[in-house]
């Protein structure tokens, strides 16, 4: 059975968007965590970019490739850190995905999409330390996640909703896909 043409390309576009956000959370340790297990964001970019360019299953393979590649890459794929990371990753996703496809964008920005998942995420984590790893003393940080959550949120959906903007590469490849 011959393949077509735009398969291999859209497999190679999510391999490239799984390559930047392996890239982006490489970069995400070269920064000081204000509390533990804290991250800006920045693996979620191309996440955040790709809404409504990749098909749903496109985008479930791009979240697999972020989460266990960043398992992987940092050394986290067999600790507490992967849990976290990878239930947080599919909470943010669920949430940023499901507005994407239900709100109009002129009642919801990329900014508020992005926004709803960083808190869902956030979310997700304190609930993972409180009943699962570190026991309920762990919500004493739940304000501080939930501040910086909500700052990264709001700095990672306005990047992203920039490089859309003005981004001829993407502008081109959305033309030919």
């Amino acid at each position: 059975m011959p393949r077509s043409a735009k398969v291999p390309l859209r497999t190679d576009l999510v391999a490239f968007f799984g390559a930047l956000s392996l890239f982006f959370a490489t970069l995400e340790y070269l920064f000081p965590k204000p509390i533990p297990f804290f991250r800006l964001g920045l693996s979620n970019l191309p996440l955040l970019v790709s809404l409504g360019f990749f098909s749903f299953r496109e985008q479930m393979l791009l979240l697999l490739l972020k989460v266990v590649g960043t398992g992987i890459v940092n050394g986290t794929l067999a600790s507490h850190v992967f849990l976290f990371s990878s239930g947080a990753s599919l909470a943010s996703f669920i949430v940023m995905y499901g507005l994407y496809r239900i709100v109009p964008p002129r009642f919801l920005s990329l900014t508020g999409i992005s926004l709803a998942g960083a808190l869902a995420s956030n979310a997700v984590q304190i609930v993972l330390a409180m009943t699962v790893v570190y026991g309920p003393a762990s919500g004493v940080v739940a304000p501080w996640y939930l501040g910086l959550g909500t700052f990264t949120g709001w700095v990672m959906g306005w990047g992203a909703t920039a490089f859309q903007r003005h981004s001829k590469w993407l502008e081109r490849l959305r033309a030919t896909a």
